[in-house]
């Protein structure tokens, strides 16, 4: 009994493993720097290899939110099984790798979260009615929010009403000031979060809500003047290393919302014998990495090439609402879809030139992909897994 329930925990972690390295591949290792290779500010493979070992770092520091929402808000009434586990994860990996390999971006959060909540009706469980509106109103805001602010920022950017030096050091001091209330799980408490604001705030003892504004408005007050200072030794440097900056970012939170839709349907399992969500959260992230370094060069490309032809600013534009977007889905621990975020964001950005190279035909299967991983998965979730219980 004791061999057959170690035999299950470890296809249960190598479906998990395959999940994470199709996500490293196709969604947190190839959508962050996609805009900065686009804008020829990094090569295709030195992204995929910094955007793997920044995700390690945010699935560790960030990933809890999401892990657990994956893992236990998906469907209610039951607790998912090793072999619901099992079926859920490989199912939605098998279909992310096929978007991998086909260059076409599946949505990596819809595959997962359709699989899951197909194996869960499928035995029996509830339909988690709250939670999918919270997740469906991010999934149908993200393209026009991410999209419109890329657009407007972009366009202002490109512009001649507003000067371009103190508008670039603006839109970093937002950055900053979002940077200053990320949560991480070094700065809180056992099991808990904290913020840069909320750390520095307590340390100097300063009460809670004024400290945590002001060190936000320091933070974005530094973080804008040091922008600032760097376009003025030169302007094309400076918006090279912002942008760096903020794929870095993207890159870092993709780690610690991706991370949750690889190992979230082994939380209920694992947490059962005992091995602790750090754990799970380390190989998770090993996983990305793993992932980034050797398969998402060619999503890379595929993105910042195929979508539109993009330059520093409009590439910069296109990472500050995906940065924003990505942590506020951490924070309330909905799984997102980068691959949506990201998209959605360089098109927002491209047509604030005109089409900007814009490929309508590559959009319009990539939304009719999104669309049909998300029932596809949802399908074949609810129908393997009812294949096999009763094959047992």
């Amino acid at each position: 009994m004791v061999a057959v329930t170690i035999l299950t925990l470890l296809v249960a972690g190598i479906a998990s493993l395959f999940m994470a390295w199709s996500i490293g591949a196709g969604s947190s290792g190839s959508t962050p720097f996609a805009p900065a290779v686009g804008a020829n500010a990094i090569s295709v493979m030195r992204a995929g290899l910094v955007v793997g070992v920044l995700g390690l770092l945010g699935a560790v520091l960030q990933g809890a939110n999401v892990t657990e929402a994956v893992g236990t808000e998906l469907i209610g009434g039951i607790t998912l099984t090793a072999t619901a586990a099992i079926i859920a994860l490989v199912t939605a990996a098998v279909l992310v790798a096929i978007g991998v390999f086909a260059g076409y971006p599946i949505a990596t959060a819809f595959t997962v979260t359709g699989a899951v909540v197909g194996v869960g009706l499928a035995m029996g469980g509830d339909p988690a009615w709250p939670k999918y509106t919270e997740i469906l109103t991010l999934w149908v805001l993200t393209p026009f929010v991410g999209g419109g602010i890329a657009y407007g920022v972009a366009r202002t950017l490109i512009g001649d009403r507003l000067p371009e030096r103190g508008l670039t050091a603006a839109l970093a001091g937002v950055v900053g000031a979002i940077v200053a209330n990320v949560g991480f799980a070094l700065l809180g408490p056992a099991g808990e979060q904290a913020s840069i604001a909320e750390a520095v705030s307590a340390e100097l003892g300063v009460p809670g809500g004024v400290g945590v504004v002001a060190v936000t408005a320091a933070t974005a007050t530094l973080v804008a003047l040091a922008v600032y200072v760097d376009i003025g030794r030169g302007r094309a440097g400076a918006q090279r290393r912002f942008l760096l900056a903020m794929g870095g970012l993207v890159a870092f939170s993709a780690g610690g919302s991706q991370v949750g839709l690889a190992i979230g349907p082994l939380v209920p399992i694992f947490s059962e014998v005992g091995v602790p969500l750090w754990a799970l959260l380390v190989g998770g992230g090993v996983g990305l990495l793993a992932g980034s370094w050797t398969g998402a060069p060619r999503m890379i490309k595929a993105i910042s090439q195929d979508y539109a032809s993009m330059g520093p600013r409009r590439s910069i534009s296109a990472l500050i609402p995906s940065f924003a977007i990505a942590q506020t889905a951490v924070a309330f621990g909905i799984p997102v879809s980068f691959n949506e975020i990201i998209v959605s964001a360089i098109v927002g950005a491209g047509y604030a030139a005109g089409d900007s190279g814009v490929s309508r035909s590559k959009m319009g299967y990539t939304v009719l992909a999104w669309i049909a991983s998300l029932v596809g998965s949802l399908v074949l979730g609810f129908g393997v897994y009812s294949v096999v219980r009763l094959a047992l």
